[in-house]
C-alpha cells in the first residue's frame, strides 16, 4: 500500500531545473579566477568561463503552467538578482 502512494505521489511532481547566469556586461570575477586557474594547469583551449548557479526543483503537482508560473515567482523573489542575473527554466 505505502509503495502505490509512493508511485501515485511521484506522478503528482513536476521536476524544473533553473540555471542563473551572470547578464553578459556584468563582470565575473570568479569566472576569470577559475579561467586563470585552469590556464595555469595547462588547460587553455577554451575561449572563455563564467560561473552561475543551478536549482533543480521538484513541485507537487500536475499543473506544469501553473508550476512554471511558481518557479519563475521563486526566481524573481529569491533565487537570481534581477539586477545582475538572468536564468532560464526547463522542464527535467
Amino acid at each position: 500500500m505505502e509503495k502505490q502512494l509512493q508511485l501515485n505521489s511521484r506522478k503528482n511532481n513536476l521536476k524544473f531545473s533553473v540555471t542563473v547566469t551572470l547578464k553578459k556586461d556584468v563582470l565575473d570575477p570568479q569566472g576569470k579566477v577559475v579561467q586563470n586557474t585552469l590556464i595555469d594547469l595547462g588547460m587553455n583551449n577554451f575561449k572563455s568561463i563564467r560561473q552561475g548557479k543551478y536549482f533543480e526543483i521538484e513541485l507537487i503537482t500536475d499543473d506544469e503552467a501553473k508550476a512554471k508560473e511558481n518557479i519563475d515567482i521563486m526566481c524573481k523573489k529569491l533565487l537570481v538578482n534581477l539586477i545582475i542575473e538572468d536564468y532560464t527554466v526547463k522542464k527535467i
